[in-house]
């Protein structure tokens, strides 16, 4: 097991045999790292924490660290952090609470780049990525495959929806539209249509987007208003799952949604 001599790791860890945990990093008690992991120098992990295999943190990672919340008295919460993710240079990621679920969840293949930040009792899904300074507030969900740009904050509680975009510099107060293009600041963001080029590069196909794209234009830019929008949603046929699902994300919206 290649620890680096100043490296200090509880007794309690459960560490892979070929995980690689560099210089001057600290692993706290109940620490357990799947095989593959890589951990560059000065990376913290506070303990209560679970990851995967073949996840990268570079130097100076926190994770696992108490909640920022400020009912929080020391009680043990989790962290669980799936496969294949990489975190880059003083990322963030903190445990649940138990006013949560008591558990933060970080699902397979995520990016998440430089000081982004996931917050107490978030679920991320898969194949999510965090540009620079992203950051998600307590009891966030991320849908797999969206992206939030450098410098976003999502609001607590709300919800971003499978293969959304999320400009930079955005500022998400309510929920985010699954497969939509949202931007804004200064709690002003706004949808732009569906984020065609990002789908198409994701393997979606032409019938789909269009699909899409219609769904969108009905409930956006007709005059209808939305419970009329989606009734007219529900009588059509559609041959893309796509659309039922940002149906039912919209419908089971308790914040409201960004439009």
């Amino acid at each position: 097991m290649p620890i680096h001599p100043t490296a200090i790791v509880d007794r309690s860890c459960d560490i892979a045999p070929d995980a690689l945990i560099g210089p001057y990093c600290v692993l706290g008690p109940q620490t357990r790292l799947g095989a593959g992991c890589v951990l560059d120098s000065h990376v913290v992990i506070h303990g209560h924490t679970t990851v995967g295999e073949r996840c990268r943190f570079y130097s100076h990672c926190s994770v696992g660290a108490d909640p920022q919340d400020l009912k929080y008295r020391g009680e043990e919460t989790f962290l669980r952090i799936g496969d294949d993710n990489v975190f880059r240079e003083f990322v963030s990621l903190h445990r649940g609470t138990r006013g949560g679920h008591g558990v933060t969840v970080i699902g397979s293949g995520n990016f998440a780049m430089a000081y982004s930040h996931v917050a107490h009792d978030c679920v991320v899904g898969d194949g999510v990525i965090m540009a620079n300074a992203a950051t998600l507030a307590g009891h966030v969900t991320v849908g797999d495959h969206a992206t939030v740009g450098a410098f976003s904050a999502v609001h607590q509680f709300c919800r971003v929806g499978p293969h959304a975009f999320i400009g930079g510099f955005s500022v998400v107060t309510r929920d985010a539209l699954p497969y939509v293009k949202t931007v804004g600041e200064r709690n002003h963001a706004r949808i732009y249509g569906i984020n065609a080029l990002g789908l198409e590069r994701k393997g979606f196909s032409a019938e789909t987007i269009l699909e899409l794209k219609h769904a969108y234009r009905i409930c956006f830019r007709s005059r209808m208003n939305t419970g009329e929008a989606l009734a007219k949603l529900r009588e059509q046929e559609w041959s893309a799952p796509e659309v039922a699902l940002l149906v039912t994300f919209i419908e089971s919206s308790e914040r409201g949604f960004i439009r």
